[in-house]
């Protein structure tokens, strides 16, 4: 498998997957035109797109989405209850476009996918998907995280992982209300560097080696200072970064392509 983040964030996230039998895109929260330029970065035509899969209806997760399914005939693959929260947002994806899954399991031609639900305030999902000895996730927007949540992607060599908000950026913002922050804080928000840190150092447990850091607010949170603090958790525990893990910081712009 090939993975690279093309955009992370609140203006809009979007993860481009490859293996030797799918294409897929995980959310496009980036206009339709956006979109494909950030495609064209790495050589992809947005034809050759076999699946848009969609971890919620927020609109920095699903801006693209409809134009691009509609302009390149792309299925678009959500969980029922996600499909429920976000049908009215799509005007101009066909019927046959419109896919769903009830289950937590399910198989895009060589890749088996795993849904994962994630304690955010609409039903939300991350992804595990595995092929062959491979074994990549994305968790984003979690509220919080719990046993279950790790239990799903124990194993996994590299994840991509929400460290939103650092907590004293975001107790000084004074451009945030107070029941802003506290959805954010709150348990079906978004989980800060410090969580994060908690739940690399359990994922290097077992057996995580690489670790992108995700969906960092602009207001909130700054990519040294996620990097920087997380990183110092972890030497507390004798986790160095760089020796035991490599932790890389998402942003708005295309990242690293990996490849498992």
């Amino acid at each position: 498998m090939r993975i690279i983040n093309l955009s992370s964030g609140s203006d809009g996230n979007m993860t481009y997957l490859e293996s030797e039998n799918v294409k897929v895109l995980i959310d496009i929260g980036l206009c339709c035109n956006e979109a494909e330029k950030r495609l064209a970065l790495i050589g992809v035509e947005p034809s050759q797109i076999d699946v848009i899969l969609v971890t919620h209806e927020h609109n920095d997760h699903t801006k693209g989405v409809d134009a691009f399914s509609y302009k390149h005939d792309i299925p678009v693959f959500a969980h029922r209850d996600v499909w429920e929260n976000m049908n009215y947002k799509f005007k101009k994806t066909p019927s046959k476009n419109r896919r769903f899954y009830e289950t937590d399991g399910f198989r895009l031609r060589d890749i088996n996918v795993k849904a994962v639900p994630l304690p955010h305030d609409v039903p939300c999902f991350g992804y595990v998907f595995e092929n062959n000895d491979g074994k990549i996730s994305i968790l984003t927007d979690i509220g919080h995280t719990n046993e279950r949540i790790l239990e799903s992607v124990r194993g996994s060599q590299l994840v991509y992982l929400e460290a939103n908000y650092d907590q004293d950026m975001l107790a000084a913002n004074l451009k945030y209300p107070p029941a802003l922050k506290r959805r954010i804080s709150g348990g079906h928000g978004h989980i800060s560097n410090r969580e994060a840190a908690h739940m690399i150092r359990a994922l290097v447990a077992t057996g995580t080696r690489q670790v992108v850091l995700s969906h960092l607010s602009q207001e909130n949170n700054t990519p040294t200072l996620a990097y920087t603090y997380i990183s110092e958790f972890l030497k507390e525990y004798g986790i160095i970064e760089g020796v035991h893990v490599k932790i890389d910081v998402a942003t708005t712009q295309p990242g690293t392509m990996f490849r498992l």
